[in-house]
């Protein structure tokens, strides 16, 4: 390397240290390693009677209990939850996210908050501007999402909750709030480059927001496919002046009829290389913000040992959640109903309610 190519690759270094990922990678310990569950569907399926057993109840003295209380039991030390801005049902909205919220603080769990600026799932098909906001233009969309990540936060912050994470949207590789802020790949493309800047700018008052209110929490940009290689992504983010201090990622390695085809051994594989090379390349933490695997399969056990393994021996991988692992049965969200969608399939509890083995896979991992 010359010495003009050195003085170039500092300063891109120390460039990233402005801007873009502010949270220096570091060797993740067995105390901050995150062995998490997103459970943001649980105060909906107790009250729709759902119960929940300990694995080691049997059937003759078989007592409901507390799932976060089993969970934590079993390991659990982090919970995740999504919060809508006003979905017509109010789960997930911000009461019972706050709900949800005092429960996982007294049982003395870390908290991670899923703010997906949308009344319904934000994800890579889906990022609806919620009804409330659908006349803002620009200047009024970043206020918007200023005032309610403030919101949001400050509402923990009045009940004496402090999240250790918080993600400024869910699931964002093709941006947020779309149209406005919908991005795409074609980064020349003058529309493109202009609506990079729209995302990035609403990233970034998010971000400024959650600072405000918690000086120390740490602020996550949120993408699927764990396996995927997007530099593209986080160097237009970089270069439009957005912000972040983790990099969260989605993995589903047993769905092959959406990544391509590809087994599950590929897909852990190349999850592994893409989580390496993030820390590499933006000096920053990953965290896999979502992981799911098809319910009551042996499968499913062999799949998450070797994920497991893989992301423990990784230093700055931060940790593990699991989506909605608490679903089993033919229990659907009330949301689901209109839509005709059926019950969620990749849950990590049996259908006699109790956590299969999948579950104590991920809860009694420890860092390598």
């Amino acid at each position: 390397m010359t010495i003009t190519m050195k003085k170039i690759t500092l300063a891109l270094s120390l460039t990233l240290l402005i801007t873009g990922c502010s949270k220096q990678p570091a060797r993740t310990t067995q105390s901050e390693w995150a062995k998490g569950a997103d459970l943001s569907w649980l105060s909906e399926m107790e009250h729709d009677g759902m119960l929940f057993y300990a694995p080691s109840a049997t059937d003759g003295e078989r007592t409901s209990e507390d799932c976060m209380s089993i969970l934590s039991g079993m390991g659990m030390n982090a919970v995740r939850l999504r919060v809508w801005v006003n979905h017509s049902t109010g789960w997930s909205n911000l009461p019972d996210m706050l709900g949800l919220a005092r429960r996982v603080a007294n049982q003395g769990l870390r908290l991670m908050v899923d703010i997906h600026y949308s009344d319904f799932f934000a994800d890579p098909q889906n990022q609806t501007i919620p009804a409330a906001w659908q006349a803002y233009d620009y200047p009024a969309m970043c206020t918007a999402v200023r005032n309610h990540t403030l919101e949001v936060l400050n509402a923990l912050k009045d009940a004496g909750i402090e999240p250790e994470w918080v993600q400024i949207g869910n699931e964002t590789p093709n941006g947020m709030l779309w149209p406005m802020a919908k991005v795409s790949k074609q980064l020349n493309d003058s529309a493109n480059i202009q609506a990079w800047e729209r995302y990035a700018g609403l990233t970034t008052a998010g971000y400024d927001a959650a600072k405000e209110v918690f000086e120390d929490i740490t602020v996550i940009v949120h993408v699927d496919n764990a396996y995927e290689r997007r530099d593209w992504f986080w160097q237009a983010m970089h270069e439009h002046g957005g912000k972040w201090d983790m990099i969260g990622l989605s993995h589903y390695p047993m769905m092959s009829a959406w990544n391509g085809g590809k087994s599950w051994q590929e897909m852990n594989e190349l999850a592994e290389q893409n989580i390496r090379h993030l820390i590499r390349q933006w000096q920053c933490p990953v965290m896999v913000a979502e992981v799911g695997m098809y319910n009551g399969t042996s499968l499913s056990d062999t799949v998450m040992t070797d994920f497991v393994q893989r992301a423990t021996a990784i230093d700055s991988c931060m940790g593990i959640f699991y989506w909605e692992p608490e679903c089993y049965g033919e229990w659907r969200p009330q949301e689901y109903i209109p839509l005709g969608w059926g019950s969620y399939h990749m849950g990590a509890f049996s259908n006699d309610g109790a956590p299969t083995e999948v579950m104590r896979l991920l809860l009694s991992s420890d860092k390598q």
